[in-house]
């Protein structure tokens, strides 16, 4: 599969969690929201003018920069319903 990561993700669109390619502080803040390997992720809204990212990870929804969504390698699944 095709890894990118999750800045890319359009609004609807689920993938799996490859990897953080993070700094440690970032990988561990994340890790603590339920961003690990394996897990899936929704991508909910992307703000305009390079706002944030809202994503769903299991029942946790949270707001990313863009910068750090980048961090996150993922494989595009499906579209969401």
């Amino acid at each position: 599969m095709l890894r990118i990561h999750l800045a890319s993700l359009q609004p609807g669109q689920i993938a799996t969690i490859v990897a953080l390619q993070a700094e440690e502080c970032l990988q561990q803040r994340l890790q603590a929201l339920g961003f690990r390997a394996g897990r899936q992720v929704e991508m909910i809204r992307r703000a305009w003018f390079g706002g944030p990212l809202h994503v769903r990870v299991g029942t946790t929804e949270v707001m990313l920069r863009r910068s750090e969504a980048k961090e996150i390698h993922v494989t595009h699944l499906s579209e969401g319903e």
